[in-house]
């Protein structure tokens, strides 16, 4: 058991300094230096570090301002509509176009509350063999390897809630007269991009930055 929670506390480091779900620095040191430590141990240790490490994701994008307030990230004005954006900001729109930015973040925020559940679910899932080669291999490879397990099922949660949280909070509103204004200038390009799927995949990305 005390070996457990050695394993346990360590583990648990990185995550007062970051989102990101990293561990594998502090995972190679524990293996190299505790041979004696079982494997269901280690993999016990590694799953509850990464359980605490969701929650404190899923806590930080979820609160108040967690994307808005944090530029790492933040979600910008769609990639797709950048000349949108430079178009609109020449012309005095700098006012909207931060308005529905923030807007954007807002129903990131809303969503990310739903993620806990399923991080938590795939964490469970880990099998002893893989949480070894969590702790051998890369950085981020937790991250990364939550990501992949779990970012279908976060989709599939997400997708609806956003619609929700961008009805909720009216980000049309903020969304159609700049769309509408660009596509009103002559010459331009009509564009149009999808919002709802924008913002899931930037929510997404958001937790496992």
């Amino acid at each position: 058991m005390r070996k457990y929670y050695f394993i346990y506390s360590f583990l648990l480091l990185p995550f007062f300094s970051s989102s990101q779900i990293d561990i594998s620095k502090i995972g190679k040191k524990i293996i190299k230096t505790n041979s004696k430590i079982s494997e269901k141990e280690t993999s016990k240790g590694l799953m509850e570090a990464l359980k605490q490490g969701s929650r404190y994701a899923v806590q930080e994008a979820s609160k108040k301002g967690g994307f808005n307030n944090n530029q790492l990230i933040r979600i910008p004005f769609p990639k797709e509509a950048k000349k949108i954006k430079k178009t609109l900001s020449e012309i005095g729109f700098q006012k909207s176009i931060q308005d529905f930015e923030s807007k954007m973040n807002e129903a990131a925020e809303n969503a990310s509350k739903e993620a806990l559940d399923i991080l938590i679910a795939e964490v469970k899932n880990i099998k002893i063999k893989d949480a070894f080669k969590i702790l051998k291999g890369e950085e981020n490879a937790a991250t990364l390897y939550l990501k992949e397990q779990s970012y279908s099922s976060l989709e599939t949660k997400f997708s609806p809630i956003i619609k929700t949280s961008m009805e909720k909070i009216n980000i049309y509103k903020y969304w159609n007269p700049l769309i509408k204004k660009y596509n009103s200038i002559p010459f331009s390009k009509k564009i149009n991009p999808n919002l709802e799927e924008y913002i899931t995949t930037k929510a997404i990305d958001g937790l496992f930055f």
